[in-house]
């Protein structure tokens, strides 16, 4: 397969890249590397930007100067997935949250800032109806630490994330 000697199956995990991703960030890296296989690092800013990743120039250059480990100036293609994959990954994260906070939203009617655990059982009830009782009543008790019978955003959001 093409992408076998891109990175490691251990490189991606410590990442935290999907293979696909992996070959979208190669195609990327081949249009603006060098004939060394390298990316100035003053190029990254603007490929990430092209890219769709909004990024602030001084946490750029933070994560440059941690990624560039010999201090070339220079990314090869691991670096470069290292550096994509934090920008990539807090995006992701984002992005979760946000669909998480409307979820809630949308269950939490009165506005209160939470919802009851009754209402998080209709919603477990809906994603899995196979969940017994117990199973719900387990869940509950999980997630409902203080036994409010009620459930935060931060809590919501903890139980759907994982």
């Amino acid at each position: 397969m093409e992408d076998e000697n891109l990175l490691s199956q251990e490189e991606m995990e410590a990442i935290g890249l999907e293979p696909d991703q992996v070959l979208v960030l190669k195609r990327c890296f081949d249009g603006f590397a060098d004939e060394d296989g390298a990316i100035p690092a003053d190029n990254v800013g603007g490929i990430l930007a092209m890219m769709g990743m909004k990024v602030k120039p001084s946490a750029l250059r933070e994560i440059i100067e941690e990624i560039d480990e010999d201090g070339s100036g220079l990314l090869e293609f691991g670096e470069f997935c290292q550096l994509a994959a934090k920008f990539l990954v807090e995006e992701d994260e984002e992005a979760l949250k946000k669909e998480l906070k409307e979820a809630f939203r949308i269950y939490d009617k009165e506005c209160n800032g939470y919802i009851s655990t009754d209402t998080l059982k209709e919603i477990l009830r809906e994603l899995d109806n196979k969940l017994t009782e117990d199973d719900l009543n387990n869940i509950i008790e999980e997630v409902d630490e203080d036994g409010s019978g009620t459930l935060d955003f931060d809590e919501f959001m903890e139980m759907m994330a994982g």
